[in-house]
């Protein structure tokens, strides 16, 4: 299931999940395995900073098997000084005052920070009408206010809906400049990932952002969302990729503009390499921009567990980002 489709089935399933008590994890961190220890001190020349993004254990926060309360601490577990949030998990709290203070107190608690919060589900900031995009605008006005109530740095949003390709440019420039000018008191970044359609052509992207000048609207490049266009979901809910872009053009278009960036995984080798993208390329390419912030671990792979795939990309990350400083 992809990460922006879920919405829906989300809301529903949220509500069947009982709350798990703050007591159940207070050992979790005691028993980190000895590689995270390892790897959590191999990670601390870095010239980047380790977040978790929450997709990466979707399966588990759907099924019930962990709690969004439970999330930060579940990252420290797993040696990350970082989360990153998927407003899905917790569609209906966004006003909610008690919840998010009880968010922020876990988090603070686990020794986590709040990176951002990534939102779907809140409308089109690239549609052509105009009425719609001002309902999608305000739509995020609420998250944007959870973002700062959590002490985040910024929310990442969607550049969808749009038709025409040039159309599409110029309504989403007027959506972000709308948006990060609510954004702005608050002192919350809008970030635009490369999410599918127009947004995972980076040179479709690169002309966005060259037409803003916005200190709080950047970019949140993603190493593997550079299909443009997929086709219809095979019987294991799949849906094949027609039209790809160059993922490694598309960063490097995508980069100059970033506040945030997304460490996407898939499968990996015996040698714990990422099959599918290579690691140690897209991280020079991070370095080569001066980029010093969160790089969010968002393993989506079916080969491994969830724990292993998160482990597998932290280490991977580790490792190349030791390379890179040597």
């Amino acid at each position: 299931m992809e990460r922006r489709n879920f919405m829906s089935i989300a809301s529903k399933t949220m509500l069947s999940i009982p709350l798990i008590g703050l007591g159940s994890c207070t050992n979790t961190g005691k028993r980190a395995s000895k590689t995270t220890a390892s790897s959590v001190k191999d990670s601390n020349n870095l010239f980047f900073k380790l977040s978790l993004a929450q997709w990466s254990l979707h399966r588990s926060l759907f099924s019930g098997k962990l709690d969004h309360l439970d999330f930060a601490e579940k990252s420290r577990s797993l040696g990350f000084e970082g989360v990153e949030y998927v407003n899905g998990f917790f569609k209906d709290k966004a006003k909610d005052s008690s919840y998010l203070n009880e968010m922020k107190s876990r988090a603070d608690g686990a020794g986590q920070q709040n990176v951002l919060i990534m939102i779907d589900g809140e409308g089109d900031l690239a549609h052509p009408d105009k009425k719609t995009r001002k309902q999608a605008v305000e739509n995020h006005y609420k998250w944007v206010e959870a973002a700062d109530f959590l002490g985040c740095h910024a929310i990442r949003v969607n550049l969808s809906g749009g038709v025409n390709r040039i159309e599409a440019i110029d309504a989403s420039v007027a959506s972000l400049t709308s948006l990060s000018g609510f954004a702005k008191d608050a002192g919350i970044n809008v970030l635009v990932e490369n999410h599918g359609g127009f947004s995972s052509n980076g040179a479709w992207m690169k002309d966005v952002f060259s037409q803003l000048n916005i200190d709080n609207c950047g970019t949140l490049p993603d190493f593997g969302n550079f299909c443009i266009t997929k086709g219809k979901a095979d019987e294991s809910g799949v849906r094949p990729c027609l039209d790809a872009y160059d993922k490694y053009k598309g960063m490097e278009e995508l980069l100059p503009f970033a506040k945030a960036v997304s460490a996407k995984s898939y499968h990996f080798d015996d040698q714990g390499n990422e099959t599918t993208i290579d690691f140690l390329r897209m991280m020079k390419m991070v370095k080569n921009t001066a980029y010093t912030g969160f790089v969010g671990v968002e393993y989506e792979g079916k080969n491994m567990s969830e724990d292993a795939g998160i482990k597998a990309t932290r280490d991977l990350l580790i490792r190349v980002g030791n390379q890179l400083v040597s």
